[in-house]
């Protein structure tokens, strides 16, 4: 019997995880759950290293974007999850999310975040097509004869 709690303490004890803050990121149609640690300096993005999964240089700066104007960026570690929209969006959706994560984390960087922007979700979307035209605006081309 003594044994047998010993093995369930063991089990209880090796299932504690490191603290994390969450944050959701989205522009389009991009959604990026992003979890921060303070642990650990690595950047995933769906399980693969930042320069893996977004191939242009431009998209690396702007996921990191968020930590790297705040000088944080071997600081925390950041495993993000991404779906939806295209790799430019979803940069953008990661951006987002590691700056709500660092302002759950730490509120005193609420202010320096907003004034660099990145705390402020796109509302942009595309715009619907509508019928009797190519595109949301673009109509049919018009011959005179």
């Amino acid at each position: 019997l003594q044994s047998n709690m010993v093995k369930q303490e063991t089990k209880k004890s090796a299932k504690v995880s490191h603290k994390y803050f969450e944050g959701i990121g989205r522009r389009k149609t991009a959604v990026a759950r992003v979890r921060i640690t303070k642990e650990g300096t690595k950047f995933s993005i769906n399980d693969k290293k930042v320069a893996d999964y977004f191939p242009l240089k431009k998209l690396q700066t702007v996921a990191e974007s968020s930590l790297n104007d705040l000088q944080l960026l071997g600081k925390y570690g950041v495993d993000a999850h991404v779906s939806g929209g295209g790799i430019a969006a979803q940069a953008e959706a990661v951006r987002h999310g590691v700056a709500r994560a660092l302002i759950v984390s730490d509120e005193a960087l609420k202010p320096r975040l907003r004034a660099l922007g990145f705390t402020t979700r796109d509302p942009r979307m595309v715009e619907r097509k509508k019928y009797g035209l190519k595109k949301a605006r673009r109509a049919p081309q018009w011959a005179k004869r």
